[in-house]
Formats: C-alpha cells, structure tokens, sequence
C-alpha cells in the first residue's frame, strides 16, 4: 500500500463507492478475447493492445448508445483499423461478450471484506443490464448501485457523484464519509479530487504501460491511496480497523 497524501484513515470511512468496469470487473479481458474469437473463425491473429488502443480512442467518440451497448459502434472502427471482418453478427458478439465480462481473480473475496466494514456503493457507465450481470459474478455485494440509466450521464460529470452525494445524504452521510475506489484517472480519480472526495487508486494495469481501453486523462491525478490490486485495499482496511 502507499499512502501518498496525508488521507484520512481507512476506519474513519463509512462508504466506499467503486468504478466496477476496469477495476472489479476486467473489460479488457472480455474485449481482447472476443477479438481472439472473431480473428481465429476468420483464420486471422489480432494484437490485443493495439485493439484496445482503437477502442479507447472510439470510446471517446460521442454516440448515442452507452457501454457496452457501444461496442458494436467501437468495433467498426476495431474492424477498419485491424482487418477484422464487420459483419453485424461480429458486433452483436462484441456487446454480448463485453455483457458477460469477468470480475478480476481477488474481487469476489475483496469486495466480501469491504462489506463487512462499510456500506458498497456501485457507480458505473455501464447500463443496468450489463451492472446486474456484473453485480450477480461479484456476488451481490453492494447496498446501492448508480448506473448510466439511473443518473442519466456517465462518469467524469459531476451530476453523477453528485446524486450519489444525495443518497448518502439521506442516510445522514456526506462525502466526507465516502472512499472511492477506482482505476480511471480520465473517469474517476480526477473528478474525485476536484469534488474533495478522498480516493484510491486501484493500478489494475501497473505491470502494462499506457492506458489500454480507457480514456487517457488530459492530466494525472494524484491519489490519495494507491494499491496495485482490490486486496490490498480490503488488506489495509482491515489492519485500519484491527488496529
């Protein structure tokens, strides 16, 4: 663990709200392996990297469909960029496979660890058919839940922290009481700290450079806590606690 401001103390938390997509659910797995899938029925190889470069630049595009409905727009240009045959059944294969992505191998037992010391709070750009799917793999761990259907925007908006402020709020929380748990710089750490929440940084990608599938922030953020896996957090909560 490194703490590298000096944070409020991990026991002195109530919440701890996550980004799921990219740090408790592994997106970039399910994208990388559907694009195997499609390359090898087409007798082709496919460099996973530099297809997650594409996607995160169509990512940033604007459309009118929300992950991982996007998939299909993003793989056309996936398609164009390495060969790979478009065809509609190659894009509905791209949503349903993203739709079904697995948690990374320490979220199930993280998340189980969290719960007992705090109230979990999902905040994710994923639409809710995709989250309830995701939620079911990550055992169903949350006490409330925010998705793109729900706010009607996607992270970094401020409107979205900010309605999760509200329900906090009616519990007689604040976000003072909230440590969120995120991997995007571009979607998550940087809004976090302009709004004066504390955060950790959760470095799912540290043993690969650059960004992969998500969006490059214009600048980096520094966090508050920086752990490398989800683990590690539930690890320093629990010896916070202990202590």
């Amino acid at each position: 663990m490194a703490t590298l401001t000096a944070a409020k103390p991990l026991d002195r938390f109530s919440y701890v709200s996550f980004d799921v997509v990219g740090t408790l659910i592994d997106f970039e797995a399910a994208i990388t392996g559907a694009l195997e899938k499609i390359a090898a029925d087409a007798g082709m190889t496919v460099d996973g990297e530099a297809a997650l470069a594409v996607y995160r630049d169509a990512r940033r595009q604007p459309g009118a469909l929300r992950f991982p409905d996007d998939l299909g727009r993003c793989y056309v240009q996936i398609a164009a960029a390495t060969g790979l045959p478009d065809t509609p059944e190659n894009r509905r294969f791209m949503v349903e496979a993203v739709g079904e992505a697995r948690p990374f191998a320490d979220s199930v037992a993280a998340l189980a660890r969290l719960k007992a010391r705090y109230r979990l709070i999902a905040m994710t750009n994923a639409r809710r058919w995709a989250f309830e799917k995701y939620e079911e793999k990550l055992g169903n761990p949350f006490w409330a839940s925010f998705t793109t259907d729900d706010t009607g925007t996607e992270k970094p908006d401020p409107g979205f922290f900010r309605q999760v402020f509200e329900a906090v709020g009616r519990e007689g929380g604040s976000r003072d009481d909230i440590l969120h748990a995120a991997q995007s710089q571009y979607h998550d750490i940087g809004i976090s700290r302009a709004l004066g929440m504390t955060n950790a940084w959760i470095q799912r990608r540290h043993a690969q450079p650059g960004y992969g599938g998500t969006i490059e922030p214009a600048e980096f953020t520094r966090p508050d806590y920086h752990f490398h896996t989800l683990i590690a957090l539930a690890e320093a909560a629990d010896a916070a606690f202990d202590n």
